[in-house]
């Protein structure tokens, strides 16, 4: 009897422990000087380093998802990529695109998927009649997840994005002054403050 009281006792002090342990610790919302919450216009030292904006459609056509990326500074408002998610994100209906997609525009140029049969990628490079080289992607991923999971497309103007981002940098190398390049060096500074959660 004595034995089956202590595990009762042992039992119900593990049970309130987490929440008293949770009581104690102060719960963390703020990195780097940066905090949850707080609007991003609290940070005026922040960059905008993305030379593209982006827009998401749902539902869209047999698609689950699609971000389409377009220009804000060499071409403003033109669409440079479209990169759309299909609904149905089987590997046999991977291997059904794929077969469509090499009777439509032949093989692939280039197979940039794994080893391991993990992730399928398959691109093919085109020059169109203006000129310009068009990349699309077709990949099937449903285990790795640091890439977008499911079956997806990608097609999309590298040189026209490369050039967006070179006038980006361009634009932003010429609004630089002295007072915020002393700035940027102020901002490199750290403190454990900085570092660990607050």
């Amino acid at each position: 009897m004595r034995y089956l009281y202590r595990h009762i006792l042992l039992a119900a002090l593990l049970t309130c422990m987490p929440a008293q342990l949770a009581a104690a610790v102060e719960v963390p919302h703020k990195i780097a000087g940066i905090e949850l919450g707080t609007s991003i216009e609290a940070y005026p030292d922040f960059e905008f380093s993305n030379f593209l904006k982006e827009i998401v459609v749902m539902d869209w056509h047999g698609f689950r998802k699609g971000v389409i990326s377009y220009g804000i500074c060499h071409s403003p408002g033109e669409i440079v990529k479209l990169q759309m998610k299909y609904e149905n994100s089987t590997k046999e209906f991977f291997d059904t695109l794929l077969q469509r997609y090499r009777q439509k525009f032949g093989a692939p140029s280039i197979w940039k998927g794994d080893s391991f049969g993990i992730k399928h990628v398959w691109k093919w490079q085109f020059v169109d009649d203006q000129d310009r080289q068009v990349n699309m992607i077709l990949q099937h991923n449903l285990q790795d997840d640091n890439a977008s999971i499911g079956n997806q497309v990608k097609l999309y103007f590298p040189e026209l994005m490369e050039k967006e981002h070179l006038c980006f940098l361009e634009e932003c190398e010429n609004i630089e002054d002295q007072e915020g390049l002393r700035r940027k060096q102020e901002l490199k500074k750290s403190t454990w403050e900085h570092l660990i959660p607050q």
